[in-house]
């Protein structure tokens, strides 16, 4: 018997994924980031290395170490990532 569930959304969209990988100075990054209408304009960002994701926007690069906290790498690799995926977004 099927389980009666409350769902809070169930939504079937379209996404664009761009994948990308490359050896920096202070890591091998390979990522996936997914534009989605779900996020409200934000990207989806994977590490495929880590398994580690994160939502992110403009705002979020005004907090400091986000970045590094979000996927879990030193500020080094952290720096690279953020220059990358600000000049990703157009920042």
């Amino acid at each position: 018997m099927m389980e009666e569930r409350d769902f809070l959304y169930d939504d079937v969209e379209q996404t664009k994924t761009r994948f990308v990988s490359w050896v920096g100075e202070a890591s091998r990054f390979d990522l996936a980031i997914t534009h989605s209408e779900h996020f409200y304009g934000k990207i989806l960002v994977l590490n495929l290395l880590s398994n580690r994701y994160a939502i992110i926007g403009a705002d979020d690069f005004d907090e400091p170490g986000y970045i590094a906290t979000a996927f879990d790498v030193e500020d080094d690799a952290a720096t690279e990532l953020e220059m990358y995926l600000r000049a990703y977004i157009g920042l």
